[in-house]
């Protein structure tokens, strides 16, 4: 009994650590969508941020929506919560540059 708790803590620490990267991993795959799936609220906030660019793709990236908009010859990432709130603005070609991905 008494070595049979701490074996018990053990596994169940381990079972936490080794799901915590996969669980992380999840959460940033991004999944293409059309502007069709996404939200009406998550587009208007969207047009309203491109001010005469264009929305040149939209994907799911865990619980928000990221679009990629493309003004002036650059291409902005902007994610998106369900209820339309912009939560993060990023400059797309750093994004690929990190990923190894050619421009």
């Amino acid at each position: 009994m008494k070595i049979m708790i701490p074996s018990i803590t053990i596994a169940a620490t381990l079972a936490l650590v080794c799901a915590s990267p996969v669980a992380l991993a999840k959460e940033h795959e991004e999944k293409e969508l059309s502007a069709s799936d996404v939200p009406a609220a998550v587009q208007k906030a969207v047009e309203a941020e491109a001010k005469g660019g264009t929305v040149v793709r939209w994907e799911k990236e865990g619980k928000n929506y990221e679009a990629v908009i493309e003004k002036d010859g650059k291409q902005t990432g902007v994610e998106v919560n369900a209820k339309g709130k912009i939560v993060s603005r990023h400059d797309e070609s750093n994004e690929h540059k990190e990923k190894g991905e050619k421009e």
